[in-house]
């Protein structure tokens, strides 16, 4: 993994407490897993960015490097990987994503 690419990444999740590296855009998700997470993370009132994978191939093709995640999205909070769609979902039902992304 080139420098130049890790430290990007590390950056960007530094940047914002909570990050999804995703299918399309905030917006307009691309995917149903994206759209998924989107709608969870706006249910949750706290405000998150994500990052289109769709246009950086570079992006799309070596963030597992930095994860060991092989699917999209990807999801970052307060700089710590917590993994995909499923474990967002699981983790919204049981209340522990909410807990979470609220500091509590």
């Amino acid at each position: 993994m080139s420098d130049t690419f890790k430290a990007d990444r590390e950056q960007e999740i530094k940047e914002n407490r909570i990050l999804i590296y995703g299918k399309g855009t905030k917006l307009m998700p691309m995917c149903g897993f994206s759209g998924t997470v989107v709608e969870i993370f706006k249910s949750l009132g706290q405000p998150f960015e994500m990052v289109n994978v769709l246009e950086n191939p570079e992006i799309r093709a070596r963030l597992r490097e930095v994860t060991d995640w092989p699917t999209f999205p990807q999801i970052f909070i307060d700089g710590e990987f917590v993994g995909g769609c499923d474990i967002a979902k699981e983790m919204f039902e049981s209340g522990e994503l909410k807990q979470l992304v609220d500091g509590s």
